[in-house]
């Protein structure tokens, strides 16, 4: 008694699903069934129950249909949003608010569904907190018997990518101490650091501002900053490898705090100059595991002829998915610090990368 009207429920329920499902009949004949989830122009990625995810050419399409809405972008930027139906050469877009337009498959650049728009969409005004890329670097060595010695070395990256800018900060610190006897003290502690914000002015130029930061102890540095800004062009911009050529100007400050020694009074000494900036960023994906960076810049002062460079380069190679080994160089050169100050500041690291991405 109860068979009937459930197999009439069951057959209600397959026609439904079967009216609701998009449709695509290819040139030999066949019909697939499920729903389209985007497209290039040059291929439809298809979604069924039986094989998940396909993706059928362009050109093997005889007919398709949907009963769904979808988002097509055509070749001049311009966007129409409805059902769809491959109609010969063209495809009908039949829109909620007005008639169906025909957009040509020849000029179809996307296609996305609406879980796929609204994502895209989403990737256009990200929240702050989203698309960080990064990583934290630790390397730690400690010796104890005949020599009592702690050397710590940390690095910190992150980078924010959206389709118009791009933030970037980066950290590197070392510190390590002797605690042999008769020779105790602390023999580095240096904390470099900074930041870097990228907008788009065309596909090949960007405008920036940047800010780098430094103290060394043993150098007598309290703090040198530069802060600058200028013009950018992306000179390579390939799958695996990238490089931008930076110009403008900035203003460099240092603050120099030199204790007493013997019968020589504590002094201090401040800088304060305009200088330009010139420098280059390069990235290299070396092989599946391995990503290269180096930074360099020039900062020639237009007061004095002294000028100031920095200089890091470095390697995460990928152990897993979030865990790499890491190296690290960084050096600091000034070219007329203060009297018994020593030009360059090198720090060198190398450990445990731990990688976060959000």
């Amino acid at each position: 008694m109860t068979f009937r009207p459930f197999a009439a429920t069951l057959i209600a329920a397959l026609i439904t699903t079967a009216a609701l499902a998009d449709t695509i009949t290819l040139k030999n004949g066949d019909h697939i069934t499920g729903t389209v989830v985007s497209s290039d122009g040059k291929e439809v990625v298809f979604k069924t129950d039986f094989a998940g995810e396909i993706k059928v050419q362009v050109s093997t399409i005889q007919s398709l249909s949907s009963d769904k809405t979808l988002y097509v972008v055509s070749t001049d930027k311009k966007t129409v949003s409805g059902t769809a139906t491959l109609q010969g050469s063209d495809l009908v877009v039949a829109t909620k608010a007005g008639a169906p337009v025909t957009v040509p498959v020849a000029s179809v650049a996307v296609i996305r569904d609406q879980a796929a728009e609204k994502a895209y969409e989403a990737s256009l005004h990200p929240s702050w907190k989203r698309n960080w890329d990064g990583g934290l670097n630790i390397g730690f060595s400690l010796a104890r018997g005949n020599s009592q010695t702690t050397n710590l070395g940390t690095a910190f990256t992150a980078a924010r990518t959206t389709l118009h800018d791009k933030t970037t900060l980066y950290a590197t610190s070392i510190y390590a101490t002797n605690d042999t006897p008769g020779s105790s003290g602390t023999t580095a502690n240096a904390i470099l650091g900074g930041a870097r914000y990228d907008h788009n002015l065309t596909p090949g130029v960007f405008a920036y501002g940047a800010g780098d930061f430094q103290h060394d102890e043993l150098q007598n540095l309290d703090l040198r900053s530069i802060l600058g800004g200028g013009i950018g062009f992306h000179a390579i911009a390939t799958k695996n490898t990238t490089l931008d050529l930076l110009g403008g100007v900035n203003y460099t400050r240092e603050h120099y705090s030199i204790p007493a020694v013997g019968e020589v009074a504590a002094s201090s000494v401040t800088n304060s100059f305009a200088a330009a900036t010139i420098g280059d960023n390069w990235t290299h994906q070396l092989g599946a595991a391995t990503v290269l960076t180096q930074d360099l810049f020039f900062y020639p002062s237009f007061s004095d002829g002294s000028y100031r460079g920095t200089f890091d380069f470095g390697s995460v190679t990928k152990i897993s998915k979030w865990l790499g080994w890491q190296f690290g160089f960084s050096d600091r050169y000034a070219s007329a610090p203060p009297s018994g100050i020593k030009k360059n500041d090198v720090i060198f690291t190398t450990g445990l990368n731990f990688a976060f991405k959000h």
